[in-house]
């Protein structure tokens, strides 16, 4: 099957988010400075998400996506608007290495839903634009509200209710997204990833919780909230171990969630980061027994510029035929380009020469 199959993910494919053009980013500060009207602001995106989507179409990609554009965070702009979450400002942002991100932070206030949510109407504008080309919506995964949001112990003081209602609201989210016309949805989850890392493991464990008890509560809120979706409806969940500013948190490989991740969720496919040694082997993929399950291999890397050269990764893409079959495979960055506004240290044109490398690389690799 090459790459234009019946059903994402595609052969050459990407996460989503995309660098911040600087006209977009001077909009987003007037309209902090309460010196641009909101539907300015937004007329400005509608324009840049037009403009980048021609891009993603203009060098080959069958999924396209908004770049994320309307957001500041790939998570907290998504989970501050269930119903019972409110933003705040933290003490302190989140700590990469030798970074920190602004201070944010969301916790949860009341009994989570999902009604009115704003990304509805941005998910239809990329469908509008989007032409013959699939539109992607990316939405962080349930876990990541657990696990980056305060719980008031008075609103759920049984952690069964809350994962119990989590997975609720992520049903109606689904819902409302199919509704809308989405048919290639992703979970983006670094939680699995922060479970792969001992430092990580043993900060989990600080707070409380037994990371492999965490993992499959996870596992089981995922399973709940994607229980009933439609046929042709599409669902991936991308992993990686943080990406802000081209830096990074977690260090570790897959093998601690591997047979967790690849045998109880019901995903039809994972984009995983491979772009250093880091994530470790591809050994913890001998756990994909199902024959139709992807899996995404995030080889290019978006945290910088420098190009990989094409013979290098496939290369990669023959070691991992070693646990999955050829015809599972894809290729795609490991990341996105901008998990933040801020966005990582490499320029655009550097950014849509790495989108190109994996549409040529794939297109070699599987042709097409």
């Amino acid at each position: 099957m090459g790459q234009f199959g019946d059903r994402p993910p595609f052969r050459a494919d990407h996460v989503g988010s995309l660098l911040r053009p600087a006209r977009l980013k001077e909009a987003r500060r007037a309209r902090e400075a309460g010196r641009l009207p909101a539907e300015e602001l937004a007329r400005v995106e509608d324009e840049e998400i037009r403009r980048v989507v021609r891009q993603q179409r203009d060098i080959g990609l069958r999924a396209v996506t908004d770049g994320e554009f309307r957001r500041a965070w790939w998570h907290f702009d998504f989970l501050e608007h269930l119903d019972g979450v409110e933003a705040y400002e933290a003490d302190h942002g989140i700590q990469f290495q030798q970074v920190q991100t602004k201070a944010r932070g969301i916790r949860v206030t009341g009994k989570l839903g999902f009604t009115g949510h704003p990304m509805l109407a941005h998910f239809r504008y990329l469908q509008s634009v989007a032409g013959d080309n699939t539109a992607k919506m990316t939405i962080p995964s349930p876990s990541m509200l657990h696990f980056r949001g305060q719980i008031d112990p008075a609103v759920y003081p049984d952690p069964d209710e809350f994962f119990a209602d989590l997975a609720a609201a992520y049903r109606q989210a689904i819902r409302g997204f199919y509704e809308a016309g989405c048919r290639y949805l992703q979970l983006d989850d670094t939680a699995w990833a922060y479970l792969c890392s001992e430092e990580q493991r043993a900060e989990i464990r600080a707070k409380g919780w037994e990371p492999d008890v965490l993992a499959q509560r996870y596992a089981r809120t995922i399973q709940e909230a994607v229980a009933g979706r439609p046929e042709d409806l599409t669902i991936t969940m991308h992993i990686c171990r943080g990406n802000f500013r081209s830096t990074w948190i977690a260090s570790g490989g897959y093998e601690p969630v591997a047979e967790v991740l690849f045998t109880q969720l019901p995903i039809d496919g994972f984009f995983l980061e491979y772009d250093t040694d880091r994530a470790g082997g591809f050994e913890p993929l001998r756990f994909v027994e199902r024959t139709d399950l992807k899996i995404v291999l995030g080889l290019v890397t978006s945290k910088f510029g420098e190009l990989e050269k094409p013979d290098d990764l496939k290369r990669r893409i023959d070691e991992a035929t070693r646990f999955v079959p050829l015809e599972q495979l894809c290729l795609s960055p490991q990341c996105g380009f901008a998990s933040t506004e801020e966005g990582n240290l490499l320029s655009e044109d550097e950014q849509w020469r790495k989108l190109e490398l994996v549409v040529n690389v794939a297109g070699s690799v599987w042709g097409w």
